[in-house]
């Protein structure tokens, strides 16, 4: 479901010239590019098919969306080790025709995955820069529309962003968080809208527990992080050099050193190209170095060799 409804918001979105779908179910695939290809008319000019990874020669982006589904009992160091395999087969198909393309994880756990596809990418020369995960994108959205509707504020002019794993242990920056130039304390007193502590605990719930909750209801999330995808497929693209909180492996940042998590970062047509540390308060760096912990922690647990 997110691979697909990824290309229905690129196409509704008009980003891209040709959006190929390869699934080891070619039927699917050929459903899914048939269903999108359909709403074309009502939306952009694009081409929708089903293909195989011969087919994504000359690609300038693709959307690793693969993976397998958790079993009854099964660890998530077992579900880890599974995917493992799964992109121990999937990034070297893509790169023996794609050589040159940006690699966009979204896969979960996609802090790890993205990591996973950067060491298998490695042994096609291909830069960690170039291997990057949607990380806390859509959560960084989910905390900027929370925060948008809590002021009456369109959400694309607050500016706040969600940090570390894509998970139970990411941070909001609310120190970091602004309207207007000004952070939330000084624009509640101008605008006369205060935040409580226990708003404040209310958004951060809803931001850290939204897939949990949408689960619950429907089974699975795949609007947000469509879009999401298309976002940043398209800043990647038109080499926009947009500020996203994509996650890729951190280098030059000591405390996060070596491991793949979500920070902003200057994204292009080339990938990540600057990593942007925020200056957080003392508690945001405590619980940034523990999701950097709980995350190191698995990477090393795969023993990647």
């Amino acid at each position: 479901m997110v691979g697909s409804t990824s290309a229905y918001a690129l196409v509704m979105s008009g980003v891209g010239r040709e959006i190929i779908l390869v699934d080891l179910n070619r039927a699917r695939a050929e459903a899914e590019a048939n269903d999108i290809y359909h709403a074309v008319p009502f939306a952009h000019p694009l081409t929708v098919r089903a293909g195989d990874y011969l087919d994504l020669a000359g690609a300038q982006v693709v959307v690793i969306a693969g993976g397998v589904a958790q079993k009854p009992g099964e660890t998530r160091l077992q579900l880890l080790q599974r995917n493992a395999e799964v992109f121990r087969q999937i990034v070297p198909s893509i790169l023996r025709h794609a050589s040159h393309t940006v690699l966009l994880v979204v896969t979960n756990p996609v802090d790890i995955m993205t990591h996973l596809a950067a060491h298998f990418a490695a042994e096609f020369g291909v830069a960690h820069t170039r291997v990057i995960g949607s990380g806390t994108t859509l959560d960084t959205a989910r905390f900027r529309a929370l925060l948008g509707r809590h002021f009456g504020v369109d959400a694309h002019h607050v500016h706040a962003y969600v940090l570390g794993e894509h998970g139970d242990s990411e941070v909001l920056a609310w120190s970091q968080a602004t309207i207007a130039g000004l952070n939330l304390t000084d624009f509640a007193k101008v605008h006369g809208k205060p935040l409580s502590d226990p708003e404040r605990d209310l958004i951060d719930e809803n931001v850290r527990r939204a897939a949990y909750q949408i689960i619950a209801g429907k089974g699975a999330t795949y609007y947000g992080i469509g879009s999401a995808v298309a976002r940043i497929v398209n800043v990647l693209l038109h080499d926009q050099r947009a500020i996203l909180s994509i996650c890729t492996r951190i280098v030059g940042v000591p405390e996060c050193d070596g491991v793949t998590l979500a920070l902003p970062h200057l994204v292009g047509g080339e990938g990540a190209m600057a990593t942007i540390p925020l200056p957080l308060n003392a508690a945001e760096r405590k619980a940034l170095s523990r999701s950097t912990a709980l995350l190191r922690e698995a990477i090393e647990s795969l023993k990647l060799k």
